[in-house]
């Protein structure tokens, strides 16, 4: 059984949000249910316009789409969304240039399956502890791996928010994949980086374990990400799996 809580908000800083979320935990197409956080970029509305597309056009392919395997469905979705955003910025002067990232998930019987492009990112908290399940697609993510700085380095790195992929800023787009087997009680959360480059991941899993329920654990990690100042625009997309 899932539930689920989302929200978006703009933030303290920005004009205007670019963040784009969707979550039915019902069945479309051939998903059980499907959640999305996309983090748009690219001046004026375009950032807004990009997750907006990308989003719609996933949730398009996947009514619509004979694939069965979940999976591969999500990963076409993405391609598809890539396709159309790739094709309106390049139609549109006033869109060059855009695109955005994508988190996606779904839930098959007591399995997790999920897509990444960019660094929104995937958690799953169990037990009072919570575990980064995607992996940021950035430069500073990349200077982690090979050594050059530490994570700790890496909040406070002047180019944490250069990303190395997104959807629709190519003609192609690769994906990463994830897949994690749940145990009952376990929260997945989805969110934009207007949440974790503003609250350690610490004090997320605090926050989501001390709220009385996701609605409540939602709107108190917006709260705290503008209380630090909330430079950026924040989603959160909740789910909590019982079996």
């Amino acid at each position: 059984m899932l539930t689920s809580f989302s929200r978006t908000d703009i933030g303290k800083k920005r004009k205007i949000n670019q963040d784009y979320i969707y979550a039915f935990s019902e069945k479309i197409g051939n998903l059980s249910n499907l959640f999305i956080v996309a983090d748009g970029m690219g001046g004026h509305a375009a950032g807004d316009y990009a997750s907006r597309t990308a989003v719609d056009v996933m949730e398009s392919f996947v009514e619509n789409s004979f694939e069965k395997n979940s999976q591969t469905l999500l990963v076409k979705a993405v391609e598809a969304a890539n396709s159309e955003v790739y094709a309106r910025a390049g139609a549109n002067i006033q869109y060059e240039g855009m695109g955005t990232t994508v988190v996606a998930a779904t839930f098959v019987g007591r399995f997790l399956q999920a897509v990444n492009v960019g660094d929104s990112r995937l958690y799953i908290i169990r037990n009072g502890s919570i575990r980064q399940i995607s992996v940021d697609n950035s430069l500073v993510e990349d200077m982690i791996r090979s050594g050059g700085i530490t994570r700790e380095q890496a909040r406070n790195h002047p180019d944490k928010n250069i990303i190395t992929r997104a959807v629709g800023v190519k003609d192609y787009v690769e994906c990463d994949v994830y897949t994690e087997e749940l145990k009952s009680g376990d929260i997945v959360l989805l969110c934009s980086d207007g949440l974790t480059n503003m609250v350690e991941d610490g004090d997320i899993c605090r926050i989501v374990m001390e709220a009385a329920d996701l609605e409540e654990a939602a709107d108190a990690l917006i709260d705290e990400a503008n209380a630090q100042g909330g430079k950026d625009n924040i989603s959160v997309v909740l789910i909590k799996y019982e079996d």
